[in-house]
């Protein structure tokens, strides 16, 4: 028998996070880029586990995250951008500045649409896997969803957070972080 102190936990997939911290609200958003990221590698690893192992119980468990991730949070963030964060920029920028803010906030907006539409393509795979129905993902589907993320994150971590903090003002950021944490629930 293996004393208890030498047995290791099974490690979980994806655990509950930390709930963000609104009075930051750029920095939630940094942080909410960073759980996606997760995500979407526990959706890769599950993609090409489930041909060797199938649905089994740490399956069932990854499917079920990464369902209650996307579904919630991550739908959650879509709105953060388009309802608050983008109209605050583009109110706070002007002439030239509005503009290219303008053209690029409709661009990620376009993308969101398009991340959705993969979404939905994955979905009910992703369903029948976390109720314990033997389902494959289709892997061309999850690397194209991950890399829409992927490239979308990048420009939005490279471009739009820092215009954010550039042209926000503390009130506007108080605003923003407060239309958040009440989309989620968090008072």
């Amino acid at each position: 028998m293996i004393p208890a102190s030498r047995v290791e936990p099974e490690k979980p997939l994806l655990g509950r996070a930390p709930v963000l911290d609104f009075s930051q609200p750029l920095d939630a958003l940094k942080d909410c880029h960073d759980r996606t990221r997760a995500q979407c590698a526990a959706l890769r690893e599950l993609a090409k586990r489930l041909p060797s192992h199938g649905c089994d119980a740490p399956a069932q468990q990854a499917a079920s995250g990464i369902l209650r991730y996307f579904d919630g949070a991550g739908r959650h963030q879509a709105e953060d951008e388009e309802h608050d964060l983008f109209p605050r920029m583009i109110a706070a920028a002007a002439g030239q500045a509005a503009e290219r803010i303008a053209l690029l906030t409709a661009r990620l907006e376009r993308e969101h649409r398009e991340m959705g539409e993969s979404w939905l393509n994955l979905r009910d795979g992703l369903e029948c896997i976390a109720h314990g129905e033997n389902a494959l993902l289709d892997e061309l589907e999850v690397s194209r969803f991950c890399e829409l993320y992927r490239a979308h994150i990048a420009v939005e971590d490279a471009d739009v957070i820092p215009l954010a903090a550039a042209l926000l003002d503390d009130d506007a950021l108080a605003a923003l972080g407060r239309a958040m944490a009440a989309r989620r629930g968090v008072r």
